[in-house]
């Protein structure tokens, strides 16, 4: 979803505040200072105490040598400036800044444009903005400079935000083969299952996850689990399957009652219709 306010002015950014604050590490020539006759010096004449010079910002190895490798001989004229801007993408990133993120992060990509970890972070800054068509030259990018498909599902997802299922439907594929881990798999497979559901083929997105195994109970569900079973249990509902629903809606609840909505959608479901029972006859005596 898209930030619907301006953050505000530069120097309320990340960035801006490290350039509006001044240096403290300029020479401060101490003043004598007589003391009084008991021998106490007068708080209001002490001269300012020494403050600390902020260390420069420090990127994980990898990341730097990264960069160091995609600027080439530029680096050495980058490195400074760069190594700043990354570090400060990647502190508004993580506290969800994610207007200044991707304003700091451009710098970076302007700069070392076959940066992956800088068009990776840039793409995903945008994406969580819903910045979808500005998210995917980044994440093409992403993908062909590592061959990578770990961030498919977010360019299928920005591809089902612009309308696209057959472009989901490919990428969805490219995912498969590219041999992905079981997270990404099923995050892709989500994905396609909301894109075929968006299109009206509720029992297509229903068939994809089950014949897939995402309503399959397991004794020690991970996040993956309850993200397969609350979608399943979505489209279920919506296709009027609604005690299959409630069945993954309440095995949600289970492992963490304050998941997603479960709890509002378990009330909204009501409780279990009971099963009525024939009564019998008399039993005939032998």
């Amino acid at each position: 979803m898209r930030e619907g306010t301006e953050h505000g002015p530069d120097k309320d950014t990340p960035e801006g505040r490290r350039r509006s604050k001044k240096r403290t590490d300029e020479f401060v020539a101490e003043e004598w200072i007589e003391e009084d006759r008991q021998g106490r010096r007068p708080d209001v004449l002490r001269p300012p105490a020494h403050r600390a010079v902020p260390a420069q910002p420090e990127l994980p190895p990898d990341i730097a040598n990264e960069l160091a490798s995609a600027a080439g001989p530029d680096w050495n004229h980058l490195r400074e400036r760069i190594t700043e801007r990354m570090a400060a993408g990647i502190g508004a990133y993580e506290r969800e800044r994610h207007r200044d993120a991707s304003r700091i992060l451009k710098t970076v990509v302007d700069a070392v444009p076959s940066s992956p970890s800088a068009r990776e972070l840039l793409a995903l800054s945008q994406y969580h903005q819903g910045y979808w068509k500005a998210a995917l030259p980044n994440l093409e990018a992403f993908a062909a400079l590592t061959g990578s498909v770990d961030q498919h599902p977010v360019r299928m997802d920005c591809h089902r935000a612009l309308g696209r299922p057959k472009r989901v439907e490919a990428l969805y594929t490219e995912l498969r083969q590219g041999s992905p881990d079981a997270e990404v798999l099923s995050e892709g497979r989500l994905v396609l299952a909301g894109t075929r559901a968006d299109t009206g083929d509720l029992a297509g997105a229903i068939t994809l996850l089950v014949e897939a195994g995402a309503g399959r109970l397991v004794r020690n569900p991970a996040e993956r689990h309850l993200r397969q079973w609350y979608v399943l249990g979505d489209l279920m509902e919506r296709s009027g399957e609604l005690p299959k629903a409630r069945e993954l809606f309440l095995r949600i609840a289970t492992v963490d009652p304050e998941a997603y909505d479960v709890a509002q959608r378990l009330e909204s479901l009501g409780p279990p219709a009971r099963v009525r029972r024939t009564p019998r006859g008399p039993r005939r005596a032998s």
